[in-house]
């Protein structure tokens, strides 16, 4: 198991989400839990080539 962070918001009675890894992909539910539950089916959509030319962001080092 592990951890992934996602920035959430309530707009009027949607929860509206992303993974902090894949901000350009959003996902809504109508409760928190739902909210969750559609990051977690995004995940593995993003992560199993289901989705073209998937964007990320990373991290680079430099001097």
């Amino acid at each position: 198991m592990r951890t992934i962070k996602y920035t959430s918001w309530q707009d009027d009675n949607f929860f509206i989400g992303f993974l902090n890894d894949y901000p350009d992909y959003l996902t809504q539910g109508m409760s928190k839990e739902e909210l969750e539950e559609n990051l977690r089916s995004l995940l593995v959509d993003l992560e199993s080539d289901e989705i073209p030319y998937v964007r990320k962001v990373e991290e680079l080092m430099v001097a």
